[in-house]
C-alpha cells in the first residue's frame, strides 16, 4: 500500500473533529481559487474541484456562494498564502500551512504556540526538504476501468500511486502536476471527489506514549488557530 494513501487514511479529519472547521478551510480555499482564476467553475478547474469537495462534505451552498462573492467584492482583504516550519518537542519536524489577511498576526500566533509547548519556530525552506509536495484526487470508480491500466495511463502525469478504498479511488501525484491530472481526469469522465495537496515526510520519527501527548498539545493548538489551514508533521502515526 502507498505512502500517500496510509497517510491520508491516518490523517483523514482526525483532529478537526466538527464539521464548522471543515467549512472554514473549504470557505478560505474556495476563496483563493477564485481571486486567482475567476468565479466560473467551467474556467477554473481549481474551483470545480473544491465546489465538488464541497459538496462532498456538505457544506451549504450558501456557504459556498459567500466565499466566492467574498473574493469578488471590492471590500475584500487579500488572504496571502504563507508556510511555517519548526521544530516540536524531541526533535518532531512540523509545517503549517496558513491562509491569512493578517500575517502579523498569523506568525505570532504561530510562533507562541511553539514556544509554550516546547518547540520553535525556524526559518522559511529550512524543513521543506523533510517532506514531499503531493496533491491526491479522490475519484469515483468506474466498473470498466482497473487499477492497472489508469496507473500506467498516469505515470506520464506524475502520478505514483493509484489504490482503491471502498467505492473510491484515491492517487497521488507530483504537486506541480495537479492541473494536468485533473484534465486527465475530467477528459476521461472520472467524476472527482476531491483535490488536495499533502506534504508527506520521507522519515517517520518514533516517540513514546507521553511524548506523543506533549506533541499532540502543539499540534491540535496549531489546527485550532483560525488561519491554519493544514499541519503536517514527521511523527509516526500511532497504531490503530
Amino acid at each position: 500500500m502507498g505512502r500517500a494513501f496510509e497517510y491520508r487514511k491516518a490523517k483523514k479529519f482526525k483532529r478537526w473533529g466538527n464539521m464548522a472547521r471543515v467549512f472554514t478551510k473549504l470557505g478560505k480555499e474556495i476563496t483563493i481559487a477564485t481571486k486567482a482564476g475567476g468565479p466560473d467553475p467551467d474556467s477554473n478547474p481549481r474551483l470545480r474541484v473544491l465546489m465538488q469537495q464541497a459538496k462532498k462534505e456538505n457544506m451549504p451552498k450558501e456557504n459556498v456562494e459567500r466565499a466566492i462573492k467574498k473574493a469578488t467584492s471590492k471590500d475584500y482583504t487579500d488572504y496571502k498564502e504563507m508556510n511555517y516550519e519548526g521544530y516540536g518537542p524531541f526533535g518532531i519536524a512540523v509545517f503549517v500551512e496558513t491562509a491569512t489577511d493578517n500575517t502579523t498576526r498569523t506568525v505570532a500566533n504561530v510562533r507562541s504556540y511553539f514556544n509554550k509547548h516546547g518547540g520553535s519556530l525556524g526559518t522559511s525552506g529550512s524543513l521543506e526538504f523533510l517532506f514531499d509536495h503531493k496533491v491526491v484526487f479522490h475519484i469515483v470508480k468506474k466498473e470498466d476501468v482497473s487499477l492497472e491500466d489508469l496507473e500506467l495511463e498516469l505515470i506520464d502525469f506524475g502520478v505514483d500511486e493509484v489504490e482503491a478504498d471502498e467505492d473510491e479511488i484515491i492517487l497521488s501525484g507530483e504537486f506541480s502536476q495537479n492541473a494536468a491530472i485533473q484534465k486527465y481526469l475530467e477528459e476521461n469522465g472520472f467524476e472527482i471527489n476531491s483535490a488536495e495537496f499533502i506534504r508527506i515526510p520521507n522519515d517517520l520519527k518514533d516517540v513514546t506514549a507521553e511524548q506523543r501527548e506533549q506533541l499532540n498539545k502543539l499540534l491540535e493548538k496549531l489546527e485550532e488557530d483560525e488561519d491554519v489551514q493544514n499541519v503536517f508533521h514527521n511523527m509516526r502515526e500511532e497504531e490503530e
